[in-house]
């Protein structure tokens, strides 16, 4: 007759390697620090973030360049600012100048998109006269004066990805 409980014991045991591991590793109090006074979670950060040797795969969709956002990413949240406007006094220099950062995010995904500056030719174009009717000056009385301009602009762009799904899905 076999003994049921030894077949389960190497299960067990490395289960409680890998649960006193996982106690080590949280059990210092919030607020302590590693003995050199490093964050473990930074030195985590730092190895993540370290250049990869290996040629990454080819991608087919809105993949940003290294470090940058993908295209997907930034217009979601150009159409959160649907959610949002000038409804309210207090409101409207964050929502206008919300619009113009996102549409300066998204000028940037695009341009780095590997499929090229010239698959998001129109979106940019878009952003480019924008950029040109508002010039360096981006107060809030600069953006309140073109605000028709910032909300027609991030109409146009979210009609031309609604037509493009592959480059937010």
């Amino acid at each position: 007759m076999i003994n049921m409980r030894a077949r389960h014991a190497p299960g067990a045991s490395t289960l409680a390697v890998a649960l006193a591991s996982l106690l080590l590793s949280c059990s210092g109090s919030p607020g302590t620090t590693s003995s050199d006074g490093e964050s473990p979670v930074r030195n985590v950060r730092k190895a993540a973030s370290a250049p990869v040797t290996e040629e990454p795969p080819a991608s087919s969709t809105a993949e940003p360049a290294l470090g940058g956002e993908k295209v997907r990413d930034v217009f979601a949240r150009l159409q959160a600012t649907y959610n949002d406007g000038c409804t309210t006094p207090g409101n409207c220099e964050y929502f206008l100048g919300r619009v113009l950062d996102e549409l300066n995010s998204l000028d940037e995904a695009s341009k780095a998109d590997p499929q090229g500056p010239e698959h998001f030719k129109e979106p940019l174009a878009w952003i480019a006269k924008l950029r040109a009717e508002l010039g360096e000056d981006s107060s809030f009385e600069n953006l309140k004066k073109h605000q028709g301009l910032l909300t027609e602009t991030r109409d146009k762009i979210n009609t031309w990805m609604q037509g493009h799904p592959e480059d937010y899905r």
